[in-house]
């Protein structure tokens, strides 16, 4: 009997994870990408077509804890202050776009013969974009650090904040007057968020600290999902989004000296769970309600993007954003999200829209998050960065060198210059031209390359040069360019910059012959002239800066091999993983 109510559990997961396996691979061949590949292979085991799965609700329900982890891994990389500083875009870009698109979409709504309180309601849930499409494609593109993908976080966070008042609303244009709100709809929200901002501030170090002791990295991984769905949970009770409450979890470890461990445990939870969310929503596709009302449900997908875009490039102009900015913001931000699924979920309750209607928004809502893939991928076309110009600049193209360096910014520059004041026969590339063109000024030939692509490794040299040096500053393209030198170029030394203390583990564990922090050395040399500074002679100086570095060196081995918790026998005290020396005073 166990073993068939085993074989009962495991079905389902094989067939999830085979659609998915098929589907996106094949998607992402054909340059769909990931996202859309999911939606077809949920829609794919989805009651709509094979019928293998008949509830899709429950596995979206589960499945929107790949959204809580996006969001919290985003807010571990965003310091209090930084957000601080971000106030001005929630507050402003955000809410500027939100209230102008749902004023444009519920006048389409009044347009398409829709009740004013059902046109608010339709339009009110698709200005609500999808946290989870829209991080998907910031992260794969690496935009979430850039001016714009700040700018598109900070949208979607007060998107997610809009979901209590429009609930509120919601409840107010109830049928039942027991539905109605009153003060503790907005005290309890505000309480919750206040409980869990003191938990963050004097718990959370003191709580991850007791679990370190345990020297258990299982202990620390259950503990950062405690904390997580923790907070996830008690927004969600207090009427808040769980992915806010997660998002807020991650704000408050940013600064803690536990944030790499908890985001490298936390990673593989994200990525699973994001991947059976779309497979979730894909199932969730009624294609029998698309084709009893299609004419209503393509009516209201084409005219809600064409407005939401209107809107949004709008808001984007009045801030600032150049005409090519505020189009591939548009082309992010003109769907509707998951969020719009609990607010017809309450509206349907409260007797504000009925069953039918529920289901023909709910369908223009998946529908417009599947078409977003194809969005993105007309405007990577026709929306293209002008291509920099390539006026004096030589393209790689059979390079002989004994040492090969990829990478000639402000890092390289230096580098450079013990090999070229020894002779050393250098091969230079960088994929900037207006560096390059700024090098040549100064008698350097660099040549124009990208070192993450096996080609421009071939005609660079790297497979007859005695050594190759890694100098670009990112930390991705470092680990690309690493790989493929150790597996088609094995004979070749590597030396790696690496970013930070992560990244240096993780360069080790790939097995380079040497890495160094961009700013270790010069941290350094800066501590040490404060050092002297204060009086202490450079003999004693340079004993304090051999002792630093011999500590450092041993926790970075003892790390490789373990986790980032390891080696802190190293350190002098160990109440926490840094600093190497603790502080004698309190700040």
């Amino acid at each position: 009997m166990a073993e068939a109510g085993i074989a009962q559990m495991v079905g389902p997961v094989i067939v999830l994870l085979g659609s998915a396996v098929v589907a996106v691979p094949l998607f992402r061949r054909l340059g769909l990408g990931s996202v859309l590949g999911y939606f077809a292979g949920g829609l794919l085991v989805g009651p709509s077509v094979l019928g293998i799965f008949t509830e899709p609700s429950t596995i979206l329900h589960i499945s929107e804890l790949g959204v809580v982890m996006f969001l919290f891994l985003i807010g571990v990389e965003m310091r209090p202050r930084k957000l601080w500083g971000m106030r001005g875009q929630i507050f402003g870009l955000g809410l500027g776009q939100v209230l102008l698109c749902m004023a444009l979409l519920t006048g389409a709504g009044l347009l398409l013969g829709l009740a004013p309180v059902t046109a608010f309601i339709a339009g009110a849930g698709f200005v609500l974009s999808s946290t989870a499409v829209i991080m998907s494609v910031l992260q794969e593109r690496g935009d979430i650090a850039s001016a714009q993908g700040q700018q598109a976080v900070s949208i979607l966070l007060l998107e997610d904040l809009m979901i209590v008042p429009l609930l509120a609303v919601v409840a107010f244009l109830g049928a039942s007057g027991e539905t109605q709100p009153g003060l503790l709809t907005v005290l309890v929200p505000l309480g919750a968020v206040a409980l869990l901002i003191g938990a963050g501030v004097w718990l959370l170090d003191p709580f991850f600290a007791l679990l370190a002791r345990a020297r258990t990295t299982e202990v620390l991984t259950a503990g950062a999902l405690l904390v997580v769905l923790g907070s996830a949970l008690l927004m969600q009770q207090a009427g808040l989004s769980m992915a806010m409450g997660a998002f807020l979890a991650g704000v408050l470890l940013s600064g803690s000296g536990y944030r790499h461990q908890i985001e490298t445990d936390v990673e593989p939870f994200k990525g699973l769970l994001m991947g059976l969310f779309f497979l979730a929503v894909g199932m969730s596709l009624d294609l029998r309600a698309v084709a009893q009302d299609w004419v209503m449900i393509l009516g209201l997908l084409v005219l809600y993007i064409l407005v939401k875009s209107l809107g949004i490039f709008a808001v984007a102009r009045l801030f600032g954003a150049s005409p090519l900015q505020g189009l591939r913001r548009v082309s992010l931000f003109a769907q509707g999200g998951e969020f719009a699924f609990v607010l017809y979920a309450a509206a349907v309750s409260g007797g504000v829209i009925d069953a039918a209607e529920n289901a023909i928004f709910s369908s223009v809502i998946i529908l417009s998050m599947a078409v977003t893939p194809l969005v993105l991928l007309a405007a990577d076309h026709w929306l293209a960065v002008e291509a920099p110009s390539m006026d004096g600049v030589e393209p790689v193209d059979c390079l002989k060198g004994r040492v090969l360096m990829i990478g000639f910014g402000r890092f390289g520059q230096i580098a450079s210059q013990m090999l070229l004041a020894q002779g050393v026969d250098v091969a230079l590339i960088d994929n900037d031209p207006d560096r390059i063109r700024e090098a040549r000024r100064f008698g350097f030939t660099v040549y124009y390359g990208d070192g993450t692509r096996l080609d421009i490794l071939r005609q660079s040299g790297a497979g007859t040069s005695d050594m190759v040096l890694v100098c670009v500053d990112d930390p991705k393209a470092t680990d690309r360019i690493v790989q493929l030198v150790a597996e088609h170029f094995p004979s070749s030394r590597v030396l790696a910059r690496s970013y930070d203390r992560g990244h240096s583990i993780r360069l080790r564990q790939m097995g380079v012959d040497f890495e160094i922090r961009e700013t270790f050395e010069s941290a350094l040399a800066f501590g040490g002239a404060g050092l002297r500074s204060l009086g202490m002679t450079a003999f004693d100086v340079a004993e304090v800066e051999e002792d630093i570095r011999r500590r450092d060196i041993e926790r970075l081995e003892a790390q490789a091999q373990g986790n980032l918790m390891s080696g802190r026998d190293s350190l002098h005290v160990e109440p926490r993983p840094e600093p190497l020396v603790t502080p004698r005073q309190r700040a």
